[in-house]
């Protein structure tokens, strides 16, 4: 990519109802469009998804009935009680750099997966069940919308093969039980709090991720190390999810789809965020497709197990997984990447 390529101002809005067409012309124009906005900026807004807006005022409500409880009943789902690194996860327990924390409290949910799942036998970090809050429609309400977000990312999926020429079943079969979760993430009201950048800016590490979020704060890095403001936003009615590249998508294509870093602005209002991180199963590894696999482009993009990878971020920045590698309990995994070492981050360092 050269320099000054990705030097947006704004993200770019995206019609996908043509990827549910009977035509592939207008599928591939679709993706076309999904290619284009990877490459450009790494992310984008996308309407014509077709998730419910019951589904999402259910979410919403379900999650304001949570985060309104009393921490210690919040912290009987504490995430580092859970199997699975799943769970409630207190303000301060998700760090990205030093420096006091974001202000935030988040849920997070992932793919189910049974007690008696071959990869749970195993002992496969990030594989499990929900530890679901005992809350009237909390498990029914939030399950529906994971199902029907998760879905929406399977064709996305199918959207990204056809933009890099693959075949569009050509990333099926790697996800079948993956780490995808979903996080439910409340800033509560901060009086406090100057209108200023706050410290978490990072890049995801899974392929995609699908965010709904109720209020502005959100900022990405263009290529000019220039933040960009990106507010929710709804077209005809309907609210438009932001879809931003994410690690595992930036080492398939050597680059071309970079990962971009991103944070959110430290506001005084409420505010819920809500990311469906899309990812493939815990063992898939990840290298550079053919049309990227020059030595030129793949330097510095070796092959990754896309679980390790989601791992080893996980235990650099969650702190009951760093008490556990400092206790010599667990280890990172061999060949373990720092965090912001994708997108932007190679060379730019996050505010502070």
């Amino acid at each position: 990519m050269q320099p000054g390529t990705r030097n947006f101002t704004a993200l770019p809005v995206i019609n996908i109802r043509g990827l549910y067409s009977d035509s592939l012309a207008q599928r591939q124009t679709v993706a076309d469009a999904l290619g284009k906005a990877a490459r450009e900026v790494g992310f984008f807004y996308i309407v014509g998804h077709g998730i419910s807006p019951g589904l999402v005022a259910d979410l919403r409500q379900a999650s304001r009935t949570l985060f309104q409880q009393q921490m210690d009943w919040k912290m009987r789902y504490y995430i580092g009680d859970a199997w699975g690194h799943k769970g409630y996860v207190p303000e301060g327990e998700e760090r990205y750099s030093k420096g006091r924390p974001d202000h935030k409290e988040a849920f997070d949910i992932g793919f189910d997966a049974p007690d008696d799942h071959p990869l749970v036998l195993a002992g496969t970090p990030l594989i499990g069940n929900n530890k679901w809050p005992d809350l009237p429609g909390f498990k029914e309400a939030v399950a529906r919308y994971y199902a029907a977000v998760f879905a929406l990312g399977r064709q996305l999926f199918r959207g990204f093969a056809l933009s890099l020429g693959q075949p569009e079943d050509a990333f099926e079969a790697l996800v079948t039980c993956p780490p995808s979760k979903l996080r439910l993430i409340h800033y509560p009201v901060d009086t406090e709090a100057v209108d200023a950048p706050g410290i978490g800016a990072h890049t995801d590490y899974e392929c995609f991720t699908l965010l709904l979020a109720d209020q502005p704060g959100l900022e990405v890095m263009n290529d000019q190390g220039v933040w960009v403001d990106a507010p929710p936003y709804a077209e005809g009615g309907e609210e438009a999810f932001v879809i931003n590249i994410g690690d595992m998508l930036e080492v398939m294509t050597a680059g071309a789809f970079p990962a971009t870093s991103h944070r959110v602005r430290k506001v005084q209002h409420e505010r819920y965020s809500f990311p469906l991180f899309f990812a493939c199963d815990y063992h898939t590894r990840i290298r550079p497709l053919p049309q990227f696999a020059s030595a030129e482009a793949i330097a510095g993009y070796e092959e990754l197990s896309i679980g390790e990878h989601m791992y080893a971020q996980a235990q650099q920045t969650y702190q009951y997984l760093k008490r556990k590698v400092e206790a010599g309990e667990i280890a990172l995994p061999q060949g373990a990447k720092k965090p912001g070492s994708f997108g932007h981050m190679k060379t730019s360092a996050p505010a502070v």
